[in-house]
């Protein structure tokens, strides 16, 4: 079975703005291509799972969240990164929905479609719910990055994260999965 990280998008990989909907806003954090490039080198299959309320608060269409997707993955792609798939949530939060964080059901939907084990794979993001839906989908570690909305939820909920291994950025979150594999 297949090792796996699992990324939030936003706050996490590129730079947080709020309900992001243009290509041209995508801002990568420093080093983050280099990081995800030594991942998948070292053998993990890469994923990004995001919640994107901002379709179902009216805010932007999918067809916007997949152009910046499309962005996303072509800049890397030119830095040696490929995703084996981007998951995307985009029901507002009071809406029912099937894989909005903290569901774990997009990890539980790639173990199945690419035979991953979820007990040697690991979850990095930015806020609360990334953790929770990488804890309750049984993954090996959970990583808070201080980027996007990482330091201030360490300042104001420093003991809900006593499961969580907190880095600087995702570079640290590279060098602490690879040293603990």
């Amino acid at each position: 079975m297949k090792e796996a990280v699992f990324f939030d998008r936003d706050g996490t990989i590129i730079e947080e703005r709020n309900y992001l909907s243009r290509p041209a806003d995508v801002s990568f954090f420093s080093g983050a291509a280099r990081a995800l490039r030594r991942l998948r080198e070292g053998g993990f299959l890469l994923f990004i799972v995001s919640n994107q309320s901002g379709v179902g608060r009216g805010y932007f269409t999918m067809a916007d969240v997949e152009a910046v997707n499309r962005h996303l993955l072509e800049a890397l792609s030119r830095e040696g990164v490929s995703f084996e798939k981007i998951y995307v949530a985009p029901e507002a939060p009071e809406t029912p929905s099937r894989g909005r964080k903290p569901s774990p059901q997009f990890l539980w939907d790639a173990r199945d479609e690419y035979g991953l084990d979820l007990g040697r794979s690991y979850l990095v993001g930015d806020k609360q719910i990334d953790l929770e839906c990488g804890w309750n989908a049984g993954v090996k570690k959970c990583l808070l990055v201080r980027t996007g909305y990482g330091a201030e939820l360490v300042r104001q909920s420093p003991a809900q994260l006593s499961r969580a291994v907190i880095v600087e950025n995702l570079g640290a979150a590279a060098d602490w999965i690879i040293a603990d594999r």
